[in-house]
């Protein structure tokens, strides 16, 4: 059987990363039999999460897991999208990917509070001495990280601009439509929910969660998914 890598449930998601979500939900949709593992992490080809075995074929990132089910499975997650919707469902994706992420990344671990309730957990495994310098030596990692994609340049103003710009423009794409390209879920509704569900947990304090929560259409659509793919999949609120 398929084996999905993963964090587990987190913060009230169904995994602490929105990317593993992702390709957790691609799965769901192309209708494939799999388990998950969570202990896959320091085996990781890219370093990352998530990856998959596929009957001894690994293939590491939530992308290049789609490409894989749809070459080897032959499931088309965009059915019925016209060219044009098919382009501006992959553009949606990456916008979301490069937009969205970087935002929650922010404040999961540069907020000294959202620390403390989220990224800090991840560090129990470290004998306490070491701990406080494992911990300060990643978070500068990762303002670094954040400086260099350009999210870590912007003042607070600029960044409440385009989190309002970019939280309106996915509830303008999304209307009053069940899924974000029409009537049934396609390939680019497991990113969003992913990256927006992920935006919207309660479990931390950031701005573009207090902007989702001003668009009832976002927020219904970010419960309607949970309820219809990850029903089972736990609160994860101590992890």
């Amino acid at each position: 059987m398929l084996t999905l890598y993963t964090f587990g449930p987190s913060f009230g998601l169904p995994d602490a990363s929105p990317f593993v979500v992702k390709a957790e939900m691609l799965l769901k949709l192309a209708g494939l039999p799999y388990r998950t593992d969570r202990s896959g992490f320091r085996r990781a080809p890219k370093g990352k999460l998530p990856y998959i075995d596929d009957d001894g074929e690994i293939v590491a990132d939530s992308t290049l897991i789609r490409l894989h089910i749809e070459r080897k499975y032959g499931f088309d997650f965009d059915a019925g999208l016209t060219p044009e919707r098919r382009g501006a469902a992959w553009m949606f994706e990456k916008a979301l990917e490069d937009h969205f992420y970087w935002h929650v990344v922010q404040a999961r671990w540069c907020d000294d509070e959202n620390f403390a309730k989220g990224p800090a957990s991840f560090f129990k495994a470290i004998p306490w001495p070491v701990r406080p310098l494992a911990q300060a030596f990643i978070r500068r990692k990762i303002r670094s990280t954040l400086h260099g994609q350009g999210t870590g340049r912007y003042t607070r103003q600029e960044q409440s601009q385009l989190l309002k710009r970019g939280a309106q423009a996915a509830a303008d794409v999304l209307g009053d439509k069940p899924y974000f390209f029409g009537d049934a879920p396609c390939g680019a509704d497991a990113t969003a929910f992913g990256f927006i569900s992920s935006a919207a947990s309660p479990h931390f304090r950031m701005a573009l969660r207090d902007e989702i929560e001003h668009l009832p259409n976002l927020t219904a659509y970010v419960t309607r998914m949970r309820r219809e793919f990850f029903h089972d999949a736990g609160d994860g609120l101590g992890a």
